[in-house]
């Protein structure tokens, strides 16, 4: 994959969020250390548009992310929309919240570009991409705002100074939150693909849309429907270059209906596992619904299906 330079992609996205924070009501902190925080819906409000720029800011730039109208039944619902040219760079490189921050009780899912510049997740072999970047920007899905400490240890594993680092802040309940879980679909598809073997460099192009939830009065809720957008409502279309027999065999054991856990909302399923998530099914965690269209035979292939049931349930009607 080419150098494609996330962090300096993300940190020109951090840069307009900041200079606009008023208006999108972000919250702006430079911590004594020097690491700027973005809050999008900690202490601050936060909105639907800074939900859009902290998805962005996610995939550093190289997807666009939107709101669309469809429909759950016969409802009018807001859709959150992703498309990029660059999936695997976009998606797997930088979006997947693949690093796991625990400083003393501070604990945050960390993802966006900072990702590529620690490099030390596994995955990151796989795409063979990784990278060194003079400023880093970091995404943390948390419920506080992180302090000096947990910028200074982010620092230390990093290799740069805290003055150097950028992260912005949301919890899955709020609304900048739940845009950016939400738009994690394309994500979480490819992200199945690579635990299946498929190799991702032939996907080529990748687009998807899921429901949005309302937003939940508590973590552990936001969680579930955050999550239920996805596995039960999320259809995602991938432009590949491969095989039609290879489609045709990985396909079926793609979407979240693969998985012996599927077929009740999220947050029951957590409980059932007392809310530990590795207990879970770890094929659950992708689209309701994947489409191929394979651009070296023309042919369209498609698997699973939605469950508007599951998510009213989920989502209250």
């Amino acid at each position: 994959m080419a150098d494609i330079r996330l962090n300096e992609k993300a940190k020109r996205i951090a840069d307009h969020l900041a200079a606009l924070s008023e208006s999108l009501r972000i919250g702006v902190k430079v911590l004594t250390n020097g690491t700027r925080i973005l809050d999008c819906g900690v202490a601050s409000e936060g909105g639907l548009q800074s939900g859009i720029g902290l998805a962005r800011l996610c995939t550093a730039g190289l997807a666009e992310v939107g709101l669309v109208p469809g429909k759950l039944d016969d409802i009018e619902w807001p859709y959150v929309q992703v498309q990029t040219d660059w999936p695997v760079a976009a998606c797997m490189a930088s979006q997947y919240a693949g690093w796991q921050i625990s400083v003393g009780k501070y604990f945050a899912m960390g993802s966006g570009p900072m990702r590529a510049a620690y490099g030390k997740e596994e995955l990151f072999d796989r795409i063979g991409y990784r990278e060194h970047a003079n400023h880093v920007v970091g995404v943390l899905e948390a419920r506080k705002l992180p302090n000096e400490e947990v910028s200074s240890y982010l620092a230390d594993k990093l290799g740069v100074d805290p003055s150097q680092i950028t992260l912005a802040v949301a919890p899955a309940s709020s609304q900048a939150g739940t845009v950016q879980v939400v738009a994690r679909s394309v994500e979480t598809a490819l992200h199945k693909l690579a635990d299946l073997g498929f190799d991702l460099s032939q996907v080529v192009t990748g687009y998807g849309t899921a429901p949005l939830p309302p937003v939940a009065a508590d973590e552990v809720e936001a969680i579930g429907r955050t999550n239920d957008a996805i596995l039960y409502g999320g259809h995602v279309v991938l432009w590949v270059r491969s095989s039609d027999e290879l489609l045709q065999g990985i396909g079926p054991k793609i979407p979240s209906r693969s998985s012996p856990d599927y077929g009740a909302p999220f947050a029951a399923i957590f409980e059932r596992y007392d809310r530990d998530f590795y207990k879970i099914d770890r094929h659950l965690f992708s689209p309701a619904a994947v489409s191929f269209f394979n651009l070296s035979t023309g042919r369209r292939h498609r698997f699973g299906a939605t469950d508007h049931g599951i998510l009213m349930q989920s989502f209250g009607k």
